[in-house]
């Protein structure tokens, strides 16, 4: 298993900037992607942005083209995610996912609030 932990999140108004981290520890050599996800009150987890851990190729939803971007730090173990021109609509528990051989983990979830 691999265990994760983000933080970073917070409250900011529309056009704001943050910046997620998530640091993974455990079995952190059976990972392939990392990513973030999002869910909003009410609605279903949606993908938010992917990051292959030995290649770096990056994927993205389109609500987070433009606007976002994931990074890593494999020294670190650490998945980055970069929000900037924040929208009300981003708003939503972040959390941070490791697919690996075998499944895929979870973190706990780190409070993403835009106001407008």
């Amino acid at each position: 298993q691999v265990q994760l932990v983000e933080s970073g999140g917070g409250a900011v108004q529309a056009g704001g900037s943050l910046r997620l981290s998530c640091v993974a520890s455990g079995r952190t050599f059976s990972i392939n992607v990392m990513g973030w996800f999002r869910q909003a009150p009410g609605k279903e987890r949606e993908f938010v942005a992917g990051i292959n851990w030995n290649s770096g190729m990056t994927h993205y939803a389109d609500s987070a083209k433009g606007r976002f971007t994931i990074s890593r730090d494999n020294a670190k173990n650490t998945v980055y995610l970069q929000m900037n021109s924040l929208k009300p609509e981003d708003t939503a528990v972040y959390y941070c996912a490791a697919d690996r051989v075998g499944g895929r983990d979870w973190g706990q979830g780190t409070q993403v609030t835009v106001s407008s």
